[in-house]
């Protein structure tokens, strides 16, 4: 691994893994089968050939659920939150814990450096550099303009005969680091425990010289799948080895359709934003009989009649916090119980616009998927960026912002007149990198999360995204849409106390006494 980057290679250690997982996939296959019970792993153990015969003809058939009880959790280091955003977090089979660039101040040297040479690995890393130093001076920048909006919240907590209360002292300087960020690039170390199956290992695997950063990815997965084999080398007889990257679907439209169109496609990048009409989020698609669908549904789980209960009846029943206790839970209970499962035939269609760092936040709501770009075709000369509120507030701050975006485009266009690849280009783009993409949810899972993050505690960018989708939501689905708002305005509604389930890191506004319509922040 070490020949594939300048910097410190990528750290992959299996810290856990079920016992002998391979024999436990076989011995859930035989227990369909049994007349005599549970099938254990030592009666597996037994009969070697049976054992290989079913694995593999499990395997070949695609009757994969017996792959999925057993879990590997990897502890990951020196990975890019590029490398995290297009692959391990890109679909819904995962768990991961990733050190957080908003409430953990960012080592700025810790950048993933391709085995570049001459005047590129030169541009690459003054380009690096330059990067990390706006991070430390917009930090600085940024400081007086969050001081002064965080006192204003919370006049109580100001510094009283010279000293800092504890909580303004700990909470300011994550709020300029959380918009200071936005410069950094997305090649960026991060470290994280990762969980998957080991079906999910094997779909890695299988695909992991795929864009953005088949480089990484493939040494990243290889090193897990080898160390998985090292644990139980009989997986071996079931793993099949990367399709190339030639062969994978985007680099052959790339390599034979887009080879000379401009990038990204100017049209492409005006008809996308004109379509938002000033939205973060827009509703571009959803049923015209939601509402009908879900009242239909809670009556069918009680066995009723439309003239034993209306559809505003039905919808208060499972929507209203004050009628559904489950919403004053701190555990998601809506997949749990018969009547908030109603809740997934109503379906809505989003398009949005998402800074990179904002959308690696919004991916992990994996049960509300979306259509995510590849980011080489983001590799145009001119910068393509979000800029976050506070820089409004700030002249100074917004200015040293755009001449670092500015800076980054010019490093990543040098690089490609010299020659350097887009996937090493590509992780010189800063964390504001535009990304637009369509992403689509039923209720359910849209409910949950516009639950979190309508909390005034959410990221900017998917508090802005998320009160888009709420109102918009209200607006063509009024009966659903009235029961929409943060954590605190439902567990009010319910009567669970304390209505902000958030300790000391309560926004100090009362959230749960505003209509929707009313929400609004700068912090």
């Amino acid at each position: 691994m070490t020949s594939l980057f300048h910097s410190p290679p990528p750290q992959v250690v299996l810290v856990n893994c079920f016992h002998k997982p391979y024999e436990n996939a076989v011995a859930t296959a035989r227990t369909c089968y049994s007349s005599s019970g549970i099938i254990t792993t030592e009666q597996v153990a037994e009969k070697p050939e049976l054992r290989d015969r079913i694995a593999a003809s499990t395997y070949q058939a695609g009757h994969h659920t017996t792959l999925q009880h057993a879990h590997v959790q990897f502890a990951l280091s020196n990975v890019s939150r590029q490398f995290i955003w297009s692959f391990l977090h890109a679909h819904p089979f995962y768990n991961s814990e990733q050190v957080s660039q908003r409430y953990v101040k960012t080592d700025t040297e810790g950048v993933i450096v391709p085995a570049l040479e001459g005047e590129a690995l030169r541009v690459y890393c003054a380009a690096v550099e330059a990067q990390g130093r706006a991070y430390h001076e917009l930090n600085e920048l940024l400081l007086p303009t969050v001081e002064q909006l965080y006192f204003d919240t919370f006049p109580s907590r100001a510094p009283r005969q010279g000293a800092a209360h504890p909580l303004a002292k700990r909470s300011i300087p994550k709020k300029t680091q959380e918009i200071a960020r936005y410069v950094l690039p997305v090649g960026t170390f991060a470290y994280l425990y990762h969980t998957v199956s080991a079906l999910t290992l094997l779909r890695y695997y299988r695909l992991c010289q795929q864009f953005d950063a088949p480089t990484e990815t493939h040494s990243v997965v290889s090193e897990m799948v080898r160390q998985l084999l090292e644990y139980d080398p009989l997986f071996a007889s079931i793993l099949e080895e990367p399709l190339p990257l030639e062969e994978t679907l985007e680099y052959r439209y790339f390599a034979e359709r887009a080879a000379n169109t401009p990038r990204p496609s100017r049209a492409f990048v005006a008809e996308f934003d004109a379509s938002l009409e000033g939205h973060t989020s827009r509703l571009i698609s959803y049923k015209s009989d939601n509402e009908v669908l879900l009242a239909g549904a809670v009556r069918e789980v009680l066995g009723l009649a439309r003239s034993e209960m209306s559809d505003e009846a039905a919808i208060d029943l499972v929507l209203n916090p004050a009628n559904n206790p489950y919403f004053g839970e701190a555990l998601n209970l809506t997949t749990m119980s018969k009547l908030t499962r109603t809740m997934v035939h109503p379906h809505y269609t989003f398009r949005k616009k998402l800074s990179h760092t904002a959308d690696s936040q919004d991916q992990r709501h994996r049960m509300t998927p979306g259509s995510r770009p590849t980011l080489h075709a983001y590799l145009g000369a001119e910068p393509d960026y979000i800029t976050p509120l506070l820089f409004h507030q700030n002249p100074q701050a917004r200015q040293r912002y755009d001449e670092a975006m500015n800076d980054s485009w010019a490093a990543i266009g040098r690089l490609g007149e010299l020659g350097v690849s887009d996937e090493a280009r590509a992780y010189l783009l800063p964390n504001a990198v535009s990304i637009r993409f369509t992403e689509s949810a039923d209720l359910l899972s849209l409910h949950h999360k516009l639950r979190m993050r309508l909390c005034y505690n959410a990221q900017e960018e998917i508090f802005a995204a998320s009160l888009d989708e709420g109102l918009q939501l209200q607006q063509v689905n009024p009966m659903i849409g009235q029961y929409l708002g943060a954590p605190c305005a439902l567990r009010h509604a319910s009567g669970t106390r304390p209505y902000c389930p958030e300790g000391d890191r309560y926004c100090g506004v009362p959230v749960w006494k505003l209509e929707l319509q009313d929400y609004s922040r700068f912090l």
